[in-house]
C-alpha cells in the first residue's frame, strides 16, 4: 500500500476546494492542496489527517510561525516537514510569517 502524504502550499487567492490534485505512484499517493492563509492551512491539515494522510510537507511560503501552527493543529498525529525559504518569491519576497501575520 502506498504512503498517503500531503503537500500544502500557500497562495493568497488559492481555494482548497478547487486548487488540489492527487499524484499517485506505486510508493506515494501525494495530495497537493493550495490554501490562502495559515488559518485555512490548519483546517485543511486537520481534514487531511482525518482522511488518512500519514505525513504533511509544507511549502517554503510557510515561515517558522506557520509551520508551528500546522504542527499544533495536527497535534502530533503525523510528522510535519517543510521546504525552507527565508523569503519566498511568490509572496512578494517576504516570509509567510511577514506576509500572513
Amino acid at each position: 500500500m502506498a504512503l498517503k502524504a500531503a503537500f500544502i502550499f500557500v497562495a493568497p487567492k488559492a481555494d482548497p476546494k478547487k486548487h488540489r490534485a492527487v499524484v499517485a505512484t506505486p510508493i506515494v499517493e501525494l495530495h497537493v492542496v493550495g490554501v490562502k492563509n495559515y488559518n485555512e492551512a490548519c483546517e485543511v491539515a486537520k481534514e487531511l489527517v482525518d482522511e488518512g494522510i500519514a505525513a504533511i510537507e509544507l511549502c517554503g511560503g510557510f515561515g517558522h510561525v506557520g509551520v508551528a501552527k500546522i504542527a499544533e493543529a495536527v497535534g502530533g498525529k503525523v510528522p510535519v516537514g517543510v521546504v525552507r525559504f527565508d523569503i519566498h518569491p511568490g509572496l512578494e519576497n517576504k516570509s509567510g510569517d511577514e506576509f500572513f501575520m
